[in-house]
């Protein structure tokens, strides 16, 4: 049967769905030797409890069944590990999964999603899919929110009826305090989500937010810290009130089997955890230096890579240039912000490798 034209496919759809964008993913070539510090994927293997895990949920029939629809044996460890109930968590396909189910479940046909600008342009994409307006609310130029953030009706007049914060924030690596997310939570008029994803290689974190406030939610990612990047699963900590609510909207099994079971042992191995975040760290702090003394404006980094510009040369072809050598980073421009560098902090070899070609451009 011959495929529709690319028009009539177009006709067939929501006419917002026609004429929305989508989200395109940080490149993921399959082919050749890359040296990828483009899409913040940790360059260790995970921790050794998760191929032991994935190995004896695969050799049992446990394949065969439904997964647990709430992924509870997770839950209860992750209580555990976090000091809080079971009852308090919600877990998904990875954290977009999560960002999904929250938008689907606050906002609706009228409504206002709102969310700083620069940061993670998945939020824009969900808001279009569900077919509610995007308010994208610019961060001041040191990376902070100003009050205006809060404000109960967008520019247009929708009502604000969740808003997102990435803490830290990308592309910047910025963090902004639990007390200003706290202040912030209490002048909106809607729950506001903040997506920790790089959380785990932060100074701080607002889960304990949670406790104090309702309308507080935070989503975690096992892709970034816990190495689980191919795998995709995440979480979500929120008042049980909350929790019960948005598993009306979730999908029937959003977790399989094999991320339930790896997500499990990762999260039980915390000197992994600790012993990879310092890795990292120190990485960081290498990479930020050395991008400093090459005469890059590279700010002070909370997450696993590092935001970086150039008061002389353009961005762009350091970053084609880089990738002719075999090594890709990301390069980001933003409407009305201007554009920059985003790194991964990779491994010490490929950290060395991409300063030494980056040396010779």
């Amino acid at each position: 049967m011959p495929d529709l034209p690319s028009a009539t496919a177009a006709s067939l759809v929501r006419a917002d769905i026609a004429a929305l964008a989508g989200y395109v993913p940080g490149e993921q070539p399959q082919g050749g030797k890359w040296i990828k510090l483009n899409t913040n994927e940790n360059p260790y293997a995970p921790s050794p409890a998760v191929a032991r895990a994935i190995a004896a949920t695969a050799a049992g029939r446990t394949l065969a069944k439904y997964p647990d629809p709430l992924a509870s044996v997770f839950r209860m460890r992750a209580a555990e590990v976090l000091g809080i109930d079971p009852d308090w968590i919600l877990c998904g396909n990875g954290s977009d999964d999560l960002l999904t189910i929250l938008v689907r479940t606050f906002v609706g046909a009228g409504d206002c999603l709102r969310v700083p600008t620069p940061s993670y342009i998945l939020y824009r994409t969900l808001a279009g899919i569900q077919g509610v307006e995007c308010e994208e609310f610019r961060y001041e130029r040191d990376w902070t929110l100003s009050d205006r953030f809060a404000a109960p009706q967008s520019a247009t007049g929708g009502d604000v009826k969740l808003a997102i914060i990435a803490n830290p924030n990308s592309p910047s690596g910025t963090l902004l305090p639990p007390s200003r997310i706290d202040d912030l939570a209490e002048r909106l008029p809607c729950p506001l989500v903040v997506d920790e994803a790089y959380g785990d290689f932060a100074d701080a974190h607002c889960l304990d937010l949670v406790r104090k406030n309702e309308r507080v939610i935070v989503t975690r990612s096992f892709s970034k810290s816990y190495a689980l990047a191919g795998l995709r699963f995440g979480f979500a900590v929120a008042q049980p009130a909350m929790i019960e609510q948005l598993q009306k909207v979730k999908d029937s099994y959003n977790c399989d089997a094999l991320s339930i079971a790896a997500a499990t042992a990762a999260i039980d191995d915390r000197a992994w955890l600790a012993e990879n975040r310092a890795k990292i760290i120190a990485t960081r702090r290498r990479l930020t230096d050395a991008l400093r003394d090459l005469g890059y404006d590279a700010l002070e980094s909370q997450a696993n890579f590092v935001w970086c510009t150039h008061p002389q040369r353009p961005h762009k072809p350091i970053y084609e240039a880089l990738k002719q050598q075999g090594i890709l980073i990301r390069f980001m421009n933003y409407s009305g912000w201007g554009d920059g560098l985003r790194i991964t902090v990779g491994t010490d070899d490929e950290i060395d490798a991409f300063l030494s070609v980056l040396r010779t451009i």
